[in-house]
C-alpha cells in the first residue's frame, strides 16, 4: 500500500513516470500500468500526459496531497515506534514474590545499572499466582518465585535452593538448642503459611511425613508478618534461613537447623515460552544466575543460628 502512495508522489514530484519508476526500483511499464489502474479505480484522470513534463490534474493534485500526508504520517509512526521499541528492549520488567530478597534485588539493580547504563529495571512485588499472571499476560518479562512450575505457557529455570530452618524467639524454650529433630516440634505453637501458598503446603506435608502435629496458632501469606509473630513469642515457624539473616544479627530471632532432613525452598525464574529475550533481559538473567553460582561456591551457612 505505502509503496504505491510513494510511487505516485515521486512521479508527481519528479514530473516524470520513468524517473518516478526508477526511484522506486520498478520498470516504467509497471509504473504506467499502476497509474492506469489508479485512474480506473478513481474513475478520473490523475495526470495530464499531453504536457511535457507531465503535470497532475486537479484530481491528481488532491490524490498527491493525500499521498504526501499519509507518507509523512507513516514516517512519524516509524520514528515513534522505534523509540517505543528502544525503550521496550531497554527495559526489564520483573515480577517477584515479596520474599525473594529485597536486599539482593538492590544489589542486582546496582550491578545491572553498571552493566547496562542505558537500560531500566522495573521490579514489582506480587503474590505467587500474580507473578504467573504477569508473565503469561506479558506484563512482566521475568518472574521470580518459589516452587516454579513449567507449563504450556511458561518456561521455568531453576535458580537457587534456600535451606529452611526452625525460627524462634531468643527466649523460646527451643532457642538454646543447636539443632532439632522434627519430632521436637510436636505440640509446639506454630506460625504457619497460608494453605493456598505452595510453601505452606510443602511445610505441612513435611510435618505430616515426619509424623509431627503442631498447634497452628496463626497463619499468614507473607514471611515478614510471620517473623514478627515469631519474634513476639507467639510460636515457632519453619522459614527460609536467608530471610532471617537481619533478624538474627539484631538478636530478634534464632534459626535452628533440623537434623537429618534437607528441607529447602526452591526458587526459580519463569518467562513466557518462545519469548525473545532482549539483550537487557538476558543481562539480568545472567546476573541472577551469577548470584546463585556465587552462593553455591561460597557454600556454608548463610547466617549464624545463635
Amino acid at each position: 500500500m505505502f509503496e504505491h502512495l510513494k510511487l505516485f508522489r515521486d512521479i508527481v514530484q519528479s514530473r516524470s513516470v520513468s524517473r518516478g519508476a526508477a526511484l522506486n526500483g520498478i520498470s516504467q511499464s509497471a509504473a504506467s500500468q499502476h497509474l492506469q489502474e489508479l485512474e480506473r479505480m478513481f474513475g478520473t484522470q490523475l495526470l495530464d500526459r499531453s504536457t511535457r513534463p507531465i503535470t497532475p490534474t486537479e484530481a491528481g493534485r488532491v490524490y498527491y496531497e493525500f499521498c504526501r500526508d499519509v507518507l509523512r504520517r507513516k514516517e512519524e509512526l516509524d520514528v515513534a515506534l522505534e523509540k517505543v521499541k528502544g525503550r521496550a528492549e531497554g527495559t526489564v520488567r520483573v515480577a517477584a514474590i515479596y520474599s525473594v530478597g529485597i536486599s539482593d534485588m538492590a544489589g542486582l539493580e546496582e550491578e545491572f545499572a553498571r552493566r547496562m547504563p542505558s537500560a531500566e529495571l522495573q521490579v514489582e512485588y506480587l503474590r505467587p499466582e500474580k507473578v504467573y499472571e504477569a508473565v503469561v499476560n506479558d506484563q512482566a518479562d521475568l518472574g521470580l518465585l518459589s516452587y516454579p512450575e513449567p507449563s504450556k505457557e511458561v518456561t521455568a529455570i531453576p535458580w537457587r535452593q534456600e535451606p529452611m530452618m526452625v525460627a524462634a524467639a531468643p527466649k523460646h524454650e527451643l532457642a538454646r538448642r543447636k539443632s532439632l529433630r522434627p519430632q521436637d516440634l510436636e505440640g509446639q505453637d506454630f506460625v504457619a503459611f497460608d494453605d493456598d501458598l505452595r510453601v505452606g503446603r510443602e511445610v505441612k506435608r513435611f510435618l505430616r511425613e515426619q509424623g509431627v502435629e503442631v498447634n497452628v496458632v496463626m497463619h499468614f501469606d507473607n514471611i515478614q508478618t510471620m517473623k514478627e509473630a515469631v519474634a513476639l513469642g507467639t510460636g515457632v515457624s519453619i522459614l527460609p534461613v536467608r530471610m532471617l539473616r537481619m533478624d538474627i544479627e539484631q538478636g530478634r530471632l534464632v534459626a535452628i537447623p533440623l537434623e537429618g532432613v534437607n528441607l529447602v525452598r526452591p526458587l526459580g525464574i519463569i518467562h513466557r515460552r518462545k519469548k525473545k529475550l532482549s539483550r537487557a533481559m538476558q543481562c539480568f538473567l545472567e546476573l541472577l544466575q551469577e548470584l546463585a553460582a556465587r552462593e553455591t561456591a561460597s557454600a556454608g551457612p548463610l547466617v549464624q543460628a545463635h
